[in-house]
């Protein structure tokens, strides 16, 4: 945005400060103490010193309040596209092709029939990958230390992927996340034993950052799911990454009461296997989330000491799930008192998945097929069926935490009050 049209678009910001005394009472609460790993030292307090508030409804005002300086409280009111202009016209993929790429051409100049398995290159990658960068400047949008971003009623960002990048005390709150969806997804044939797409944008995206809050969201793909993608090259096209992504040596990091919906792969706590910058990083809470027919990653970690408590699963069909808890390298997982419900024909071991780690400690959760509750010893039912074994113990004792709910009442709570709109 022009320095000019910065300035406008500021002052039309702060024209429409109309927020009600409730609303600015949100804007302005901070991280409990002892309410997970995010409230760690100092806590986390986001924009609630701020002296100046902004209340935004269109995409041009939030991209403004983005860009103030810090401490700020912003309200998002109504519903925000992030595919819109400026002036508010909706915009397609077609608008930001560019370098004449195509899908169509895209398919006919790497179909593995006769390209193979080298990863594309050309013109016609070159041209998906010009038009990504068109996209990614235009949605992928920068939050900055000392901000709060909260949700009136009805909140919704869609088509954002909001990038908290080496950003220190962040709150995100109240807001419904739909549809982060990627134009250009990349074709990469070595991805897998027959290849995969890949797309970019998270709906939120945590890297090199420290002490943030994402507390009572709504992450959803909306009407465009990928379960109705098309098939291309035998591969689903993905056009969706995460809802809820933390990397990049991220650390103090607490997500509560937060509705994960209809997605594939959800959470993603470190990136790599390399542990140059996450080595005793990564701690991250999750608990009284509600994971709803989602399919991986809830949450996949590497590196980190992760506490996972009070969360509701809901997983009804095996056809597309995958895991929910991925074990990954020097992961230190401590799993407690959650819910999982399933369909009668979903496999509990296969709740867990191997991506390399060695251990994880699992008390206190309970599984439920059909009207029956029943305790679950995660770590023993994958290893009945899998090797190598999983030792039963990540080392370390969760300190900061909220109460901690006995597991059977953790689908009534979590469902009742979790999610945007739900905050007391």
């Amino acid at each position: 945005m022009r320095k000019t049209a910065l300035a406008t678009a500021l002052l039309a910001v702060s024209a429409l400060l109309t927020a009600p005394a409730s609303a600015v009472e949100l804007g302005r609460q901070t991280l409990p103490a002892g309410d997970g790993w995010g409230s760690e030292g100092a806590g986390t307090t986001g924009g609630s010193a701020a002296t100046t508030t902004y209340t935004v409804s269109t995409r041009a005002q939030f991209v403004a309040a983005l860009a103030a300086p810090s401490p700020k409280i912003i309200y998002i009111k109504g519903v925000i596209d992030g595919n819109t202009s400026d002036t508010g016209a909706q915009l397609t993929c077609a608008s930001y092709a560019t370098g004449g790429y195509t899908l169509a051409g895209y398919l006919a100049a790497y179909d593995p029939a006769t390209w193979g398995t080298a990863d594309p290159s050309g013109p016609m990658e070159d041209a998906r990958a010009a038009s990504a960068a068109a996209q990614t400047a235009h949605i992928k949008r920068k939050v900055s230390s000392n901000t709060t971003i909260v949700g009136l009623r009805g909140a919704t960002l869609r088509g954002f992927n909001l990038h908290v990048d080496k950003a220190d005390n962040v709150i995100i709150r109240n807001i419904t996340f739909e549809d982060a969806y990627d134009c250009f997804p990349q074709w990469d044939p070595t991805d897998g034993a027959t290849g995969n797409w890949n797309s970019l944008y998270d709906n939120i995206s945590v890297t090199g950052s420290t002490h943030v809050w994402a507390d009572h969201n709504t992450f959803t793909d909306g009407t465009n799911p990928d379960s109705s993608q098309p098939v291309y090259f035998g591969r689903p096209y993905q056009v969706h990454d995460g809802q809820l992504d933390i990397t990049n040596g991220s650390n103090f990091v607490t997500v509560s009461w937060n509705v994960f919906r209809g997605h594939d792969k959800t959470m993603l706590i470190g990136s790599t296997n390399t542990p140059t910058q996450d080595l005793g990083k990564l701690k991250v809470t999750v608990h009284h989330n509600t994971f709803d027919t989602t399919l991986q990653r809830l949450p996949r970690v590497r590196f980190g000491q992760v506490h996972v408590y009070n969360n509701y699963y809901e997983i009804p069909d095996p056809a597309d799930f995958v895991y929910a808890l991925g074990v990954g390298v020097q992961s230190q997982i401590f799993a407690e008192n959650n819910f999982f419900r399933l369909g009668r024909a979903v496999d509990p071991a296969t709740l867990l998945f191997n991506w390399g780690g060695t251990a994880l400690t699992t008390r206190g959760d309970v599984l439920r097929v059909g009207g029956k509750v029943t305790p679950i010893n995660l770590v023993a039912v994958y290893n009945a069926k899998n090797d190598p074994d999983f030792l039963p113990d990540a080392g370390w004792t969760p300190t900061l935490h909220t109460a901690i709910e006995p597991a059977e009442d953790v689908r009534r709570s979590v469902s009742r009050h979790a999610g945007a709109g739900e905050i007391s």
